[in-house]
């Protein structure tokens, strides 16, 4: 009986001799995807520490410059903005740049900034969409690959192949496929729950952001 390792890790062929051998094309086909599925889970985790409230919008610190611009204190909120690295400052600090301008245009200026910032979020989790896509498409060349190899084995024994000489054919198949669908699920899953996360985010930013420019808008000028 075959251990878990000798299914999931590496595959065997048998020859019409009963000679039991490694078959090395696929066994390297499966530990690509194991590298690839370690490649996955450090960049779900890498993805999910980059894209957290705190990078995006601290609602303390988001709650402090809105406390002390509406009460007057616009230096001392301006200096905390731009002494701080979330996207909020970030948004805030791109709109504050334009203020002699009027509030329409320190919005327009926020809405920018905030479309750019979420757009660069965007890039670097379309990685983890990239995986998703592309590894049950490496399965899936195992899987014909396997297939192939059973089909010649079938050929050479003249149509009367033994099932253990088309289970090396046949596993080298299914493995291949388990694994592209191993990487895919979390890494399609992930990509999707970050990114609707960081839209949540950004969103609910830009409309902060807006809230507290209103306290920065110039006062009109009188005749």
């Amino acid at each position: 009986m075959q251990s878990f390792g000798s299914i999931f890790f590496i595959t065997h062929v048998t020859d019409a001799a009963g000679e039991t051998r490694v078959e090395w094309i696929g066994s390297s086909l499966i530990w690509f995807l194991i590298l690839l599925s370690v490649v996955n889970v450090a960049l779900v985790v890498f993805l999910a520490l980059r894209n957290r409230r705190v990078d995006i919008l601290p609602e303390a610190f988001a709650d402090r410059v809105h406390e002390l611009a509406a009460g007057g204190n616009r230096d001392e909120a301006m200096q905390l903005v731009a002494a701080e690295a979330s996207d909020y400052s970030r948004m805030l600090a791109s709109g504050l740049s334009v203020r002699g301008q009027g509030l329409a245009s320190m919005v327009r200026t926020v809405e920018q900034a905030s479309e750019e910032l979420t757009v660069a979020r965007f890039r670097a989790i379309e990685s983890l969409n990239i995986l998703g896509q592309v590894s049950p498409m490496i399965g899936l060349f195992g899987t014909v690959y396997g297939m192939i190899m059973a089909f010649q084995s079938i050929v050479a024994t003249g149509g009367s192949a033994d099932p253990v000489v088309l289970a090396g054919g046949i596993g080298t198949a299914l493995v291949t496929t388990f694994w592209g669908l191993l990487i895919a699920i979390p890494a399609l899953a992930a990509y999707a729950g970050i990114r609707n996360k960081v839209d949540a985010l950004a969103t609910e930013a830009t409309r902060r952001a807006e809230e507290t420019l209103s306290h920065f808008a110039p006062e009109p000028a009188t005749a």
